[in-house]
């Protein structure tokens, strides 16, 4: 989130660039665009933060699919189900 400029929930090259700069590692553009070519499952110019975790957990594949079973389930209590609840008409703004 802290990397994430747009908050669009992914990093493109312009956050991952303030990210490498932060951590004492600038990269040039076209060492961003590889790394991102490499860790996106998706479009290629941005990367998810699922493709993230894949990437820093690599081999350690049990705890990512934990992680990711966590979040998705997570999502899951956020959606409403069903037909909102009926109000009166006086509790409408």
């Amino acid at each position: 989130m802290e990397f994430d400029l747009n908050e669009d929930g992914g990093i493109d090259i312009m956050s991952l660039k303030r990210m490498m700069e932060k951590l004492g590692v600038p990269k040039t553009h076209l060492e961003l665009k590889k790394l991102i070519m490499e860790v996106s499952s998706g479009s290629g110019e941005t990367f998810s933060y699922s493709d993230f975790l894949k990437m820093m957990l690599g081999k350690r594949s049990a705890i990512l699919k934990m992680i990711l079973m966590y979040e998705e389930k997570a999502k899951e209590q956020e959606k409403p189900t069903g037909l909102p609840a009926k109000k009166a008409i006086s509790e409408l703004p």
